[in-house]
C-alpha cells in the first residue's frame, strides 16, 4: 500500500470518528464553557502546584522536586508519563487518549541563579544567593497542566478522540532542553503543538525570536611568573581579551538586527600568574539561522587571529543553536478568537496599588496593570531580541504562542520584580487566562480538521522545503547536574 493510500485511509477514519461524535456532541460553545468551568474548578490546585515550583525556584536540569509534583498530579489525574526523556532526568512526556490529532502543550518549570525574591513589592531576599522564577515558569508550568486537566476531563467525558501530550520541559533557560528533545524525535508525531508566556501583555504572539548560537570559546597558553619572567608566558586571559576587542569592533559592520552577548567564565587564579587557561561563553543572535550563521564565521575567525596573536592555542564548544521561531498566522487567529471570547482580566486596587508599588522601585512608569487584549500583530522580519528552544518545536510542527499579562506593565524581565509577581494574585489570573485559552484551542484543532489542514498547509509552505535538523551532534548528552542532598 503506496503513502498516499494510507495517508488517505487514516484522514477517512478519522473523518467518520468525527462525524459519529459530531452526531451527539453538545455544541462547540457549550464545550468551551464547560472547559472554562473545569480550569476555573481547578484554580486552587494549579495555584498550589504553581506556589510549590515557586518555593522550589530549582534551576537548569536540577527541576527534580518540580517535575516530580507535576508528575504525580498528572498520573494522579489519568495521565501516562513517560520519564527522564531525551536523558534528561527532569523531563517527562505525560499522555492522555489515542489516535489522532495529536496536540503537544508544552510546560516549563526551571528558575534563574541569584534572582531569589521574597513576595514583597521590593527587592527582599528569599534565600540568600538562592535562585527566583524570574522568568515566571512556576506560572508557566501549572498553567500549562491546567489546561491539560481541563482537556482530558472534557474529552473523557464526551467520548472526543484524539491525544493530549503535555511536555515537562527543563532547562529553558541554560541548555534548552526542547533542543535534545526534538533531536530525539519527541514532536515528531503531534499534529500541532501549544505554549505560552508569562509577560505584561496579553496577546496571541506571533512577533517570533531570534535565531541563536552558543559558544564556549577557550584558550590555552603557558604560565609564568607576571613580574619575574612574563615573556616566558602565553597568556590565555589576553587572548580573551583580545577576541572580546575585536567582537566588539565586529558590532559596527553588523545589521541592526545581531545581538552578541558573553561573560569571561575563566581568566586566571592570581594576578602574578601568567594565566594558562581562559575561558568566554558567548551567543550570537539574529533574525534567521543563516544570519546567525555568518556572525558566527566571523567570531571563528577573531578567535584564530587572538590565538596567533597571543601565541596560545584555542578551542570553540558548540553548546547548542536555537532557530528562529516559525509563526504559524492560520492558528493564531484560532487563538485570537477564543482569547477574546473569554476576555480581558480586571484587578482589584490593592492589585494595581501593588504593581504601582513593584514599578516605583524599578524606576518604571507607574501606569500599573495593563490586561487589554492586543489585536493581531502582523509577524515582523526582524522580531526584538530574545531567543526561546519553543522555536525548535514550530519547526517540526505548527505551533502556536500565547502570552498573558502576569506582571505589572514594564518591569525589567530577568529581575527580582518578575520573580514576586509570579507568587501573587496578578500572576495567577494570567496563568489561568492562559490555561483557558491554551484549552479551548487545542479543542477546536480536536474538533475541526480543516483548521489542522490549513495550518499543516501554512507550515509547509513556509518551510519551504526545509527539513528540520538539530543544531546539536547526535551522540551530545545533556549536562546532568546532581543536586546537593542538603537541597532535597
Amino acid at each position: 500500500m503506496g503513502k498516499s493510500h494510507l495517508k488517505l485511509i487514516i484522514l477517512l477514519m478519522f473523518s467518520l470518528m468525527q462525524l459519529t461524535f459530531a452526531e451527539s456532541r453538545p455544541s462547540i460553545k457549550e464545550l468551551k464553557n464547560e472547559l472554562l468551568r473545569r480550569v476555573d474548578q481547578r484554580s486552587q490546585l494549579l495555584i498550589e502546584v504553581s506556589d510549590a515550583l515557586w518555593e522550589y525556584a530549582e534551576i537548569a536540569l536540577l527541576e527534580y522536586k518540580s517535575s516530580k509534583l507535576l508528575i504525580q498530579v498528572l498520573e494522579k489525574e489519568g495521565f501516562e508519563v513517560e520519564r527522564k526523556v531525551a536523558g534528561m532526568p527532569t523531563a517527562f512526556v505525560a499522555s492522555y487518549g489515542s489516535g489522532k490529532p495529536i496536540i503537544g502543550i508544552l510546560a516549563e518549570y526551571d528558575a534563574l541563579p541569584g534572582l531569589s525574591q521574597d513576595s514583597t513589592p521590593y527587592k527582599k531576599e528569599r534565600i540568600e544567593g538562592g535562585a527566583g522564577h524570574g522568568c515566571g515558569h512556576n506560572l508557566f508550568g501549572a498553567g500549562s497542566l491546567g489546561a491539560a486537566l481541563a482537556l482530558k476531563g472534557l474529552m473523557e467525558e464526551n467520548k472526543i478522540p484524539g491525544t493530549i501530550k503535555l511536555y515537562g520541559c527543563p532547562a529553558e533557560e541554560d541548555i534548552g532542553g526542547k533542543l535534545f528533545m526534538a533531536r530525539d524525535g519527541l514532536f515528531n508525531d503531534l499534529d500541532a503543538c501549544i505554549a505560552w508566556h508569562p509577560d505584561y501583555e496579553t496577546k496571541v504572539d506571533v512577533r517570533g525570536s531570534q535565531a541563536i548560537d552558543d559558544m564556549e570559546i577557550e584558550f590555552f597558553g603557558k604560565t609564568a611568573h607576571a613580574a619575574f619572567d612574563p615573556w616566558k608566558g602565553a597568556s590565555a586571559l589576553d587572548a580573551v581579551e583580545m577576541t572580546t576587542f575585536g567582537i566588539n569592533l565586529l558590532r559596527e559592520h553588523v545589521k541592526p538586527s545581531v545581538r552578541i552577548h558573553y561573560v569571561i567564565t575563566q581568566g586566571g587564579e592570581v594576578p602574578n600568574i601568567v594565566p594558562e587557561h581562559a575561558k568566554l561563553w558567548l551567543w550570537v543572535r539574529d533574525s534567521t539561522r543563516l544570519g546567525v550563521k555568518n556572525v558566527r564565521k566571523r567570531v571563528e575567525e577573531i578567535v584564530k587571529g587572538a590565538a596567533i596573536a597571543t601565541g596560545t592555542s584555542s578551542k570553540i564548544i558548540y553548546k547548542g543553536s536555537y532557530h528562529e521561531m516559525l509563526v504559524n498566522l492560520t492558528g493564531s487567529k484560532v487563538m485570537q478568537k477564543n482569547l477574546e471570547m473569554i476576555g480581558s482580566l480586571t484587578y482589584m486596587d490593592e492589585e494595581v496599588a501593588f504593581a504601582r508599588r513593584i514599578q516605583k522601585e524599578t524606576d518604571v512608569k507607574e501606569k500599573g496593570i495593563i490586561s487589554e487584549i492586543k489585536e493581531l500583530e502582523k509577524p515582523t522580519k526582524d522580531p526584538e531580541g530574545g531567543s526561546t528552544d519553543v522555536a525548535e518545536v514550530s519547526w517540526i510542527t505548527p505551533t502556536l504562542n500565547l502570552s498573558t499579562t502576569c506582571t505589572p506593565y514594564g518591569i525589567p524581565w530577568h529581575s527580582w520584580a518578575v520573580v514576586t509577581s509570579s507568587r501573587h494574585s496578578i500572576g495567577y489570573k494570567g496563568m489561568l487566562l492562559a490555561a483557558k485559552v491554551m484549552a479551548t484551542t487545542a479543542l477546536d484543532l480536536f474538533l475541526d480538521q480543516n483548521i489542522l489542514i490549513e495550518m499543516k498547509k501554512e507550515f509547509k509552505d513556509k518551510l519551504k522545503g526545509y527539513t528540520y535538523k538539530s543544531g546539536i551532534p547526535p551522540d551530545k548528552k545533556p549536562p546532568i547536574r546532581i543536586k546537593k542532598k542538603s537541597a532535597i
